[in-house]
Order: C-alpha cells, then structure tokens, then sequence
C-alpha cells in the first residue's frame, strides 16, 4: 500500500515544491521511493498550472534537486487518499484543517518543521517570496533540516503498514 504526503504553501510555487523535491529525494535515498508517493499543492489557486519560482529552481538545481513542477490548488477531496499533509506555516495549518471534512482528516495535517527538534517554538517556514535569494537559501536549510524527521516517522508508518 502506498503512504501518500502532500506538502501545502499558499500559491504551490515556494516553499511546497520545494519540500516536495526535497523530501522526494530523501525517500529515494531511504528505498521507499516505490511505497511514498510525494506531491505538493497551495491553498489558493494564484498560480494554477504555473512552474516553480525562478529563485526555487535555482536553489534546488544549486543543491542537486529536481525542479519540475506545476502548481495546482489543494483540493479537500484529496484528504481521503492522503495520509499525511504537511502545511508549511501555521496559516496553511488552519485553512487545511478548516478545510478536512472530517476531523480525522483535519488530523492528518501537520507542520513541516514540527519534525525539526532544533525548530523549537518557531514553526513557520518564512515564506521567501517577497525577498531575496537568500530566502530561498533559508527555506531550503529548514526544509532539508525537518525531513530527516519527517522521513523517519513516514518510515515508521510504512514498516508499520507491511508488518
């Protein structure tokens, strides 16, 4: 059975392509490549069938990333074959879980750097868009930073699965 993650920003051109392509990578490197599906969405629909940011690209070719990707909107029907869907900021938190028609649902929503122990108090993933390239650097370090924990718990689900 495969485990399905859908990491979730605003307008799916930032941060959650970058968190896809990232944590893609790490469950490749685990071998799970073939039991998690990886994919990404926003909560608003701004930027629709569009490509990642420049700066994203950028910053993930730069550090050995794939960059393909094309933003769509979140869909709330999606909740039923989603397992996990990681918000990026306490803003997406509650706009997803408003939008879980169950509170099962609404459960599954987590935030990213909730994985990250060194994260501490300080959640949010700062949304880049509005600045330099130097956030997209900063966004890329707290991303990579909480997969590493994000991968072990999706690994503990998916052992748990084929025990």
């Amino acid at each position: 059975m495969t485990y399905r993650v859908c990491f979730v920003c605003t307008g799916n051109i930032c941060r959650s392509p970058m968190a896809e392509s990232v944590f893609r990578a790490r469950v490749a490197e685990a071998g799970l490549d073939g039991l998690v599906e990886v994919d990404s969405a926003g909560t608003d629909g701004w930027h629709e069938g569009e490509g990642a940011d420049p700066r994203t690209v950028t910053v993930l070719r730069e550090n050995g990333y794939q960059a393909g990707h094309a933003a769509r909107r979140f869909d709330p029907a999606w909740f039923a074959r989603l397992d996990l869907v990681i918000a990026l900021d306490s803003g997406h938190r509650r706009a997803l879980r408003r939008l879980a028609p169950t509170e099962r649902d609404a459960d599954k929503v987590r935030l990213l750097r909730s994985y990250d122990p060194a994260a501490g108090d300080d959640l949010d993933v700062p949304d880049p868009y509005y600045g330099g390239a130097e956030g997209f650097d900063e966004c890329l370090e707290m991303v990579e930073a909480a997969s590493t924990g994000l991968l072990a718990a999706v690994r503990e689900q998916v052992e748990g699965q084929a025990a």
